[in-house]
This record gives C-alpha cells, structure tokens and sequence, in this order.
C-alpha cells in the first residue's frame, strides 16, 4: 500500500485479520496471590491495578502464616483474557510475592463471602423477609421492632439473589466482605 494511501486513511489490515470475538470476551476471574505480610505490599499490588486502570471487583487479605508471615490476597477482577494474562504477569514479578494463582482456570475452587443486610420493614413484608431469609439459611444478628440484620454466608451469586429479594421488603443497608477462595483438593 502506497504512502499516500495510508494518509489518506487506508488500512493496512488485510480482511483476513478480523479479530476473533471471543478474545475480547470480557471474563470474570479469581486470583490468589501470597505475599510476605509487611507493609506497603497491599498498596504495590493495588498500585498495578490502579495504575494500568484494571478494576478489582472484590478483594480480601487475611495473614494465613503469623510465624512465617506471609499474607493471602484474594483478588476477584475482570478483563480480557490477554488482560487477565498481563495483570498474572505483571503480579508474578513484583518481588513480595510468592505466587500467583489463577483459581478460574486452574481447576475447581471454593469461593465464600459474608454479607450483612439491613431490612427495615413492619407486617407482612417483615414476615416475608424472615421466611426468604429462612430459605436462604441466613442468620437474624440482631433485631429490633423496625428491623432486621440478616447474616449470610455462601457464593456471591447466593449473596446478590439475596439481596435482589430484600430491596423490595426494605433493604436499607449492605456490608460485605468479598470474595475468599480457595482451590479444592491436593
């Protein structure tokens, strides 16, 4: 292609490059990163993210070793899977860190949250709140005449459906701690 053609505005992709749609599927995925447990490390794991504009969607850090102190960071962010490979990489060189795990491909994993909802209502919504919070196992942490604090624990996707079924009963309040997960087996 001429000079002159590419000034114009020309392309010089061929039609047989088409991108293939499903490598800018964006996709959800689990990360386990351990860290040594001292300070600043959070703020360098989070400085990756920011600084390249990648989102955390959630993100738990817990010490699992108190005499080796080592930390573990469970990272739940989103992206295309070349995103996803960058962000491991990226992870992986940052010398704090031991390993980078990535739960959604590495095979089969536990993931847990724990929310605590307010539910403020009286009559019948109230009576609904506790029989939808019975189906769900969720625990009453504390009542009073005007509301209720419901304790749940299970996936995220248990967590939202949850929560979808309280707004209309007066859902008032949220808190949860994000995802902690593990992978299953040996």
């Amino acid at each position: 292609m001429s000079p002159l053609a590419l000034k114009k505005g020309a392309s010089r992709k061929s039609a047989y490059d088409l991108k293939n749609p499903l490598s800018e599927t964006i996709e959800t995925h689990t990360l386990t990163v351990i860290v040594d447990n001292e300070a600043g490390v959070l703020a360098r794991v989070i400085g990756l993210f920011s600084g390249r504009g990648y989102n955390i969607d959630s993100l738990t850090v817990a010490e699992t070793d108190h005499e080796g102190h080592i930390s573990r960071i469970n990272i739940v962010t989103t992206g295309t899977p070349a995103v996803i490979e960058q962000i491991k990489a990226q992870l992986g060189r940052m010398v704090p860190i031991y390993s980078v795990h990535d739960l959604t491909v590495e095979g089969a994993a536990v993931e847990r949250e724990l929310a605590m909802m307010k539910v403020v209502g009286s009559g019948e919504k109230r009576v609904e709140a506790m029989r939808l919070a019975d189906i769900f196992r969720a625990n009453v942490v504390d009542a009073t005449l005007e509301s209720f604090i419901f304790e749940l624990t299970g996936t995220p996707e248990k967590i939202d459906a949850f929560i979808d079924l309280m707004r209309p009963l007066g859902l008032a309040d949220i808190a949860r701690t994000g995802v902690a997960a593990m992978s299953r087996g040996k």
